[in-house]
């Protein structure tokens, strides 16, 4: 009877320590809310529109910075913001003129020359026609007056003249064709001379490039984050830079691939500048890039590119480059729940909560969508009015 007795109050003392014992389980209780997930990034400024200023595009070959403006510097209209090197071009228009010079000696001389070569030879054919025409009019074709050697020597002189007179006339023929093809040979000469003089000019009048209105000068950074400088080589239409009209404003920021689930066109956005952080101006999303990619070239780690485009724009303090810091609302639910992480639990590769149930707590599995550092929100698997155990109640009952 002793050992019953002691066996029923051992049972009870039990059952009291786990009621107590879950009495100490916190829970929290499932009300829907309105669940918020924002994000942070970095990037800056850039203007909405901006003339960009770029090498000119009529210069015949590349071209070397011999002097240009600071970067950011403060530009009138028409001011002279880069200026190339004209050596190049300056070289080049003194040979094109040299050949031009050697092109029309050689046109002058090849002309004289032919024109020598065509009177000789009109001279000869006319020398031969003389001589044919003096053995047709005297004949010797009278056996008995003049001998059959002087008959014989006759036609040897009349074929003779024949033949003169049309060989003087075939190298006429060849030469005024190698005359012309002298003229064409020395033509193609003179045009290459003209294409080198007008290629020069065309450089010479690229050596300068000026603000089309007033504004500051923002250079482009390459991909190591240089500008163009002195001694820098820009070929014809190469970016050099923009002036921003600074009266509209935009941030280009970049969100973290890990972050970026969400991410949207139209979500609101806030943005602070660096250098005045107390400061938030709002925004929204107005572009979103297709692909991640690295920001520094040799580091893994991937940025989804974003546009924020700014409802105000102060030209006092934004500036086309300067730092900024974004928070961007990249999600708003309405009654959602929103649960504390601390009621997720995973289970045999699910996920699971610890809902109350009269005394006891039983495993629930659940589907999630979205969470934050605090919160998850769970769409399938709990309803209003749930207790949800903040802690492992099963963990707790077996340390015990």
């Amino acid at each position: 009877m002793k050992r019953l007795l002691l066996c029923g109050a051992g049972a009870l003392a039990g059952v009291v320590l786990g009621c107590a014992r879950h009495a100490d389980v916190p829970t929290y209780k499932v009300t829907p809310t309105t669940f918020t997930r924002r994000i942070t990034a970095e990037g800056n400024l850039k203007a909405v529109k901006a003339t960009p200023v770029m090498a000119p595009h009529d210069a015949p070959n590349s071209l070397k910075v011999a002097w240009m403006v600071d970067d950011g510097a403060v530009v009138k209209k028409n001011d002279v913001i880069v200026r190339f090197d004209p050596s190049d071009f300056e070289k080049e228009l003194k040979g094109g003129n040299e050949d031009h010079t050697t092109a029309s000696n050689n046109q002058s001389k090849t002309d004289a020359q032919a024109l020598a070569t065509r009177a000789n030879l009109q001279r000869d054919a006319r020398q031969a026609e003389s001589e044919l025409l003096s053995a047709k009019r005297f004949k010797f074709d009278d056996a008995e007056v003049f001998s059959r050697y002087q008959r014989i020597e006759a036609e040897v002189d009349q074929g003779l003249a024949s033949e003169h007179k049309q060989n003087a006339q075939r190298v006429l023929n060849i030469r005024e064709g190698l005359n012309r093809t002298d003229k064409e040979l020395l033509a193609i000469e003179d045009k290459k001379a003209a294409l080198r003089i007008r290629n020069a000019q065309q450089g010479l009048n690229s050596i300068e490039i000026r603000a089309p209105y007033d504004g500051i000068l923002v250079l482009t950074r390459d991909w190591r984050g240089d500008v163009p400088r002195v001694g820098s080589t820009l070929w014809p239409g190469q970016p050099l830079g923009e002036i921003p009209d600074l009266n509209a404003m935009k941030a280009d920021v970049f969100v973290l691939e890990a972050d970026a689930a969400g991410l949207a066109m139209n979500e609101k956005a806030s943005v602070t500048l660096e250098s005045n952080p107390n400061a938030a101006y709002s925004g929204k999303i107005t572009q979103v890039d297709k692909l991640a990619r690295p920001r520094v070239r040799g580091v893994p780690v991937q940025y989804f590119g974003v546009t924020i485009t700014l409802d105000k724009t102060d030209a006092r303090v934004m500036k086309p480059g300067t730092r900024v810091r974004a928070v961007l609302d990249v999600e708003n639910r309405a009654k959602a729940f929103a649960v504390p992480r601390q009621a997720m639990f995973e289970k045999d590769g699910k996920k699971i909560v610890y809902r109350k149930h009269g005394s006891k707590y039983e495993p629930v599995p659940v589907e999630i969508s979205s969470s934050t550092a605090g919160r998850v929100v769970v769409t399938k698997g709990i309803a209003e009015g749930d207790e949800l155990a903040l802690i492992d109640p099963t963990a707790k009952k077996d340390e015990s």
